[in-house]
C-alpha cells in the first residue's frame, strides 16, 4: 500500500482497502436553491417543502428523515415551479453561513417518499454522482475529518460563511466499497437513536420531577399539596429558615486559586463546584444556598451535600436541625421559594444572613419531609444516570467521528 495511501484508524473487520481521495466537486454536481425566508415559508400549507439553513445548523443532524422532521412548506409552492430543485435521497445540503464555525454544518437528506423537497435560503444542494451507501455522506461530512478544512475558507467576521467555489475545493475522502460505507453509517444512525433515546429519558424524569414538585409543595395561600404520601393529612405549618436549620457559615474559608492544594475535596462558591482540594472545612449533610455572586436569581442557586467540603464566601452553608427537618426537604423547599425579592445590592445581588434565616415556608411533620426528600432525590440520582449515559454516548460518537474516517 502507497505510504500515503489513506485509512481510518478504527474500521470494520475484512475492509482493508485504502480508500478514495477526490475533490468534491468531482463527486458532487451542484442542485439550484431557492433564496426565500422564513417570511415566505408556512408550516401548513403548499405542496412544496423548504429545508433552511437554520435547521441544518440547529435541529437537524447528520441525516434529515424528510418523515419525521417538521419542515416548512413554501406557501402555495408548486411542483412545476421548482422542478429543476427538487431534492431526492442521498441529496446533501450545507448550511454555507453562521454565526460561529458550524458554518458549513450539513445533513444528508433521508425518506422523502412521495414528497417533494428543495434547499432554501443559504444553502448551498448538491448530489453524488458516484454510488454512496445511505448515512455516511451525512456522518462524514459533519466529522472533524471534513469539517477541518473548512476553517481557513470561512469568510466574514460577526456572520461567517463559506462559498460554493470554496467549499468545492475541499477534499472527500471515502471507502470504495459500498459495504463499509453503510456499516459505518449504520454504526452513526445507531448511536443517534440510542443518545435520542437517553436524551428522552432524561426530559421525560426532568418534567415528572418539575411537576411533582409543583404538587407536592403548596400553593400560594395553602396550607397542603396537591400530592401526598398515604396517611398525611395534617396541614403543613409556616416556620422560618432559622426554626429548621442551624447556620455554618463561620467555618467558611475562601482561598485563592493559586493557594488551592489540588485534592480531592469539592471546593465550593455560590454556583456549586469551582474546583477540587486537599482538606475541608465542613464534614457532613449540609444545604448551600449562594450569598452572592448567583448566575440566575430566578433559579437560585441551593444544593443539597454529604460528605466532606470545602465552602469559600460566596455561600451560605445550613444544615437541618435534628429531629425538626430534613436537609434533602430543606433543599427542594428553598428551591420552591422565590429568593429574589429578599435580595440587595445592584449587579451583584447579595443574600444577607439574617435575612435569608427570616425566610418563611410550609414545611410538613418531620416524617413526611423524609419521605418528600427522598423522592426526590431518586428522582435526581436517575436524572443523573441519564445524563451520565448520554455524556457517555456522545463522548463515543465524537471519538469514533474522529477514528472512524480520514
Amino acid at each position: 500500500m502507497p505510504e500515503n495511501a489513506k485509512t481510518p484508524e478504527i474500521r470494520f473487520a475484512g475492509f482493508t482497502d485504502a480508500w478514495e481521495q477526490r475533490r468534491l466537486d468531482s463527486v458532487f454536481d451542484p442542485i439550484p436553491n431557492n433564496t426565500l425566508s422564513r417570511a415566505d415559508l408556512n408550516y401548513k400549507s403548499g405542496k412544496i417543502k423548504n429545508v433552511h439553513y437554520g435547521d441544518i445548523l440547529i435541529k437537524y443532524g447528520a441525516v434529515t428523515d424528510c418523515r419525521a422532521e417538521e419542515i416548512p412548506f413554501i406557501t402555495g409552492g408548486e411542483v412545476a415551479d421548482y422542478k429543476s430543485q427538487l431534492l431526492r435521497d442521498g441529496d446533501v445540503l450545507f448550511a454555507d453561513t453562521a454565526e460561529d464555525e458550524t458554518v458549513g454544518k450539513a445533513t444528508e437528506i433521508a425518506g422523502i417518499g412521495d414528497g417533494f423537497i428543495v434547499s432554501g435560503l443559504h444553502t448551498m444542494a448538491c448530489r453524488p454522482n458516484v454510488n454512496m451507501a445511505s448515512g455516511y455522506l451525512g456522518y462524514y461530512l459533519n466529522s472533524s475529518s471534513f469539517h477541518h478544512q473548512l476553517l481557513s475558507l470561512m469568510q466574514g467576521i460577526k456572520v461567517l460563511s463559506v462559498s460554493r467555489t470554496n467549499l468545492y475545493k475541499t477534499t472527500l475522502t471515502y471507502p470504495a466499497s459500498e459495504q463499509e460505507q453503510s456499516q459505518i453509517g449504520a454504526t452513526f444512525a445507531s448511536l443517534d437513536r440510542l443518545v435520542a433515546l437517553h436524551r428522552r429519558e432524561h426530559d421525560k424524569t426532568v418534567n415528572i420531577k418539575k411537576a411533582m414538585l409543583e404538587k407536592m409543595f403548596p400553593k400560594d395561600g395553602a396550607d397542603k399539596p396537591e400530592i401526598r404520601f398515604a396517611g398525611f393529612t395534617d396541614a403543613w405549618e409556616e416556620r422560618a429558615v432559622f426554626e429548621l436549620a442551624d447556620r455554618y457559615d463561620n467555618l467558611r474559608t475562601p482561598i485563592t486559586a493559586s493557594d488551592r492544594v489540588p485534592g480531592s475535596t469539592p471546593y465550593y462558591g455560590a454556583n456549586g463546584i469551582q474546583d477540587y482540594v486537599e482538606g475541608f472545612t465542613h464534614d457532613g449533610e449540609f444545604i448551600l444556598i449562594a450569598e452572592d455572586g448567583a448566575n440566575d436569581l430566578k433559579n437560585y442557586p441551593v444544593q443539597y451535600i454529604n460528605g466532606k467540603v470545602w465552602v469559600n464566601n460566596h455561600a451560605h452553608v445550613l444544615q437541618s436541625k435534628q429531629g425538626i427537618a430534613d436537609n434533602r426537604f430543606l433543599m427542594y423547599a428553598v428551591q420552591q421559594t422565590n429568593i429574589e425579592p429578599f435580595l440587595v445590592g445592584g449587579g451583584r445581588a447579595k443574600l444577607n444572613a439574617d435575612v435569608m434565616m427570616k425566610i418563611r415556608f410550609h414545611v410538613p411533620a418531620l416524617k413526611e419531609q423524609v419521605q418528600i426528600g427522598q423522592l426526590i432525590i431518586a428522582m435526581s440520582d436517575l436524572i443523573s444516570l441519564h445524563r451520565r449515559e448520554l455524556e457517555k454516548l456522545q463522548n463515543m460518537k465524537s471519538a469514533l467521528l474522529e477514528k472512524m474516517f480520514v
